[in-house]
């Protein structure tokens, strides 16, 4: 079904594989992309710039926040403004609904592209109104893909969008690029999810294609809808890949046409002899529907295993917490789910939603416990939708339909129920992403899968049920774009900003606070020790509930590692207590009770310390957090920001899940420290660790710093890869401060 080959392949025109044939990297359509958007003249760094940004609501409050305080003037790309996630405003407040305010006003003011809340989630308009063959866009969401239209998306955390917004670049070196060669076609009830999924389950346990960019060749191509093939290329981002792209032919064509935008196709086929580093081959043909079984979705089965004998694969789900009791789910051999949904850019499409309304007709999900939902991706596909009859069969058959919004998602709508299990074709299933709260007593379960076994599964009662069994053939139908419901509602300013109208505040939009440069020394405690495998940025700044709080970062750092470690934030501002003292003490300000409470925490800290004021003066005071592999998921750059407004200088990591985390720790001023092994004697919570000369090391660029856990031993902390463009950013203490301070 999937097989891997990890060593260099050379493929003529995206169809044939050719052995012995001396190939050329630059022949590839990631390197000849790259190379059009690259303005370095340095072959071992590249310098990008995009075509068109795209943010959401809890991520473009943040970004344009910190552009305004860099100088930013006006919009130089196109810059796409959705409200998607914020779309339901906090109970008693008006919170969300003056971030969308905010947004519009920005763009207004600097000339951007504002989608109203329930118009289209970010990626389903940009598929209809922003991609291009060739083209690239860097989105603040980690699902910024539009391979299959010939569009190269980067999902990067907000400061790597400022710096576009400030006409400054991407820097990455020159990334290795992965031939994904499908050769079949898929069976009926085989959906771009169960394809997903399989190729996920593959190439994420072994890294294969972390930081690479998959490209997406072979005869196996044609056959595939673009629906279809946007399907699969969404959930590339769960591969931990940098970017993806695809061969076009006449259907890219005929989309683009569809939606009013011809001009923006072009032909993409690699060249006769483009070499790759490595090869995912897939027999699309020997797919079959697929299960991601929580806690995330690489952990993937075929559904026909966990339906034959669904107990010991929710056994292994128990061991996460132990309140869940997922067996008693079975009942006479048979998985009873509580909830489906098909919902986001990746299951919200208009073929997706037809094939679950064609399974469901003239059936019913029954007045039991199990529940449906489904959200089209975008107001003209629930057009589409409604004119194709699909949406009056899913409500016959008892779904509820809902507008365009990315909540269940991420964990703001649709939370199961306590130990609920809820099957949903969306892009995450991590611990606790559906909303619930362990450490209030409530823990659910999502299993991914496609929108098509969702629907088997609900016109079987909720009991678990493959598509395979029971869907012989695709429903066929010819969708109908109507983009007059974007221009009737849509505000495009691009190319006509207007500096005279002000920026519309809600109370609870905030400003950054003030962040020192790096200092000559660091003396840091550990705030939190984390030894699972991987750590993901829900973990490190949980979604649902703190969506409302992105534009505040006070009240959003109250929640940093909330679920994870619930004691990080008392740690972290204990030290940021002192910190604080020691900068109001540098300016002459403190009072003489201060001074003590100073340099009494101080001693307490750092017991052997003599000389304290010459101590004070070069040594800035503190946390860390220690993860095993930090950051995969989500492009949020609250998850390192977070850490920022709350104290921290440093993360200690094995290695970093995503790219886009370290380059988050990077633009806030954060030092993305790596050691060879996990030493609980090292980093433990509350350990103290000085770091002497880091502010001349960073300058100098030293790919290593010695450091000294107090009361045990000489330590080293790798800084690999770090380029003179990220010193200067950690060495001024954030992006902001780079950029504001910028002769």
């Amino acid at each position: 079904m999937v097989e891997l080959v990890g060593k260099k392949v050379v493929i003529s025109r995206g169809r044939e594989m050719r052995e012995g044939m001396t190939g050329n990297r630059q022949e590839t359509l990631a390197a000849q992309i790259l190379a059009k958007h690259d303005v370095s003249e340095d072959p071992k760094q590249m310098k990008i710039k995009f075509d068109a940004l795209a943010s959401h609501d809890i991520t473009y409050v943040g970004i344009i926040q910190t552009a305004r305080a860099s100088g930013l003037k006006t919009f130089p790309l196109p810059y796409v403004l959705t409200n998607c996630h914020n779309s339901l405003c906090a109970v008693g407040g008006t919170i969300n609904e003056d971030d969308h305010r905010f947004g519009l006003s920005a763009a207004e003011k600097y000339g951007g592209i504002y989608v109203p809340a329930h118009q289209a989630v970010i990626h389903q308009y940009n598929r209809e109104q922003l991609a291009g063959c060739g083209k690239m866009i860097l989105g603040s969401d980690s699902h910024t893909r539009y391979g299959a239209l010939g569009t190269m998306g980067v999902g990067e955390g907000g400061p790597e969008l400022v710096k576009q917004l400030l006409e400054r670049t991407w820097d990455v070196a020159p990334p290795e690029v992965i031939a994904v060669y499908l050769e079949g076609s898929p069976r009926p009830g085989v959906g771009p999810m169960d394809v997903a999924l399989a190729l996920v389950g593959k190439v994420f346990p072994s890294g294969f294609v972390k930081n690479k960019i998959m490209e997406f060749v072979g005869p196996g191509v044609a056959g595939l809808s673009v629906d279809y093939r946007n399907g699969i290329d969404v959930m590339t981002t769960e591969t931990t890949c940098l970017s993806s792209i695809w061969t076009t032919d006449n259907k890219v064509r005929d989309y683009y046409a569809l939606h009013g935008r011809e001009e923006e196709y072009r032909e993409l086929i690699p060249g006769e002899r483009a070499e790759y580093d490595g090869l995912i081959k897939i027999d699309l043909s020997r797919v079959e529907p697929m299960i991601a079984l929580p806690f995330h979705p690489s952990n993937v089965y075929p559904l026909r295993e966990v339906i034959a004998d669904p107990k010991p694969f929710l056994a292994a789900v128990e061991q996460y917490d132990g309140s869940l009791d997922l067996q008693s789910k079975v009942i006479e051999g048979k998985l009873h789910v509580d909830q489906g949904s098909i919902v986001g850019c990746s299951g919200g499409t208009y073929e997706n939603l037809m094939a679950a309304a064609s399974l469901l007709k003239g059936k019913y999900i029954g007045p039991g416990g199990f529940t449906l939902s489904a959200y089209p991706s975008s107001q003209p596909v629930y057009a589409g939708l409604i004119r194709d009859g699909a949406i009056g069969e899913l409500m016959k058959a008892g779904a509820i339909v809902r507008s365009a919004f990315c909540g269940p998602c991420f964990g703001a709508g649709d939370t199961p129920r306590h130990n609920g299990l809820s099957i949903r074709h969306a892009t995450r299933n991590f611990p606790n992403r559906d909303g619930s709260k362990p450490g209030e007593g409530q823990t659910a379960c999502v299993a991914l899968m496609d929108a098509r076994s969702i629907a088997a599964t609900a016109a079987n009662g909720g009991i678990l049920t493959s598509a395979l069994e029971v869907m012989t053939a695709e429903p066929v139908n010819t969708y109908e774009y109507d983009g007059e419901i974007y221009v009737h509602r849509c505000y495009n300013g691009w190319g006509k900003a207007r500096p005279e109208e002000e920026l519309i505040y809600g109370p609870n939009i905030r400003d950054w606070p003030d962040m020192i440069t790096l200092p000559d020394d660091l003396l840091l405690t550990v705030a939190s020790y984390i030894t699972d495998p991987v750590t993901t940025t829900d973990e490190l700044i949980p979604s649902g509930e703190t969506s409302s709080y992105r534009s505040n970062p006070l009240r959003l750092a109250e929640f940093a590692l909330g679920r994870k470690d619930p004691a990080y934030v008392d740690r972290a501002k204990a030290i940021q207590v002192l910190e604080k003292l020691r900068e109001k003490w540098l300016a002459g300000e403190t009072t003489a009770e201060e001074e003590k409470t100073l340099f009494d925490g101080l001693s307490e800290i750092y017991p052997r310390v003599q000389d304290k004021p010459a101590f004070l003066r070069k040594t800035a005071l503190g946390s860390l957090i220690y993860a095993v592999k930090p950051g995969d998921g989500s492009a949020r750059e609250q998850a390192a920001s977070v850490q920022k407004v709350l104290g921290g200088w440093a993360n200690i990591a094995r290695d970093y899940a995503t790219k886009r985390y370290r380059s988050n720790l990077i633009n806030w001023g954060m030092l993305p420290f790596i050691v060879d092994e996990i030493d609980s004697s090292k980093f433990a919570v509350n350990s103290v660790i000085l770091i002497e000369g880091i502010g001349e090391a960073v300058k100098r660029g030293d790919e290593s710093v010695k450091a000294r856990v107090l009361g045990g031993e000489e330590i080293t902390l790798g800084l690999p890869n770090f380029t003179g463009g990220e010193r200067k950013i950690v060495s001024k203490g954030c992006l902001m401060n780079f950029y504001g301070n910028e002769e």
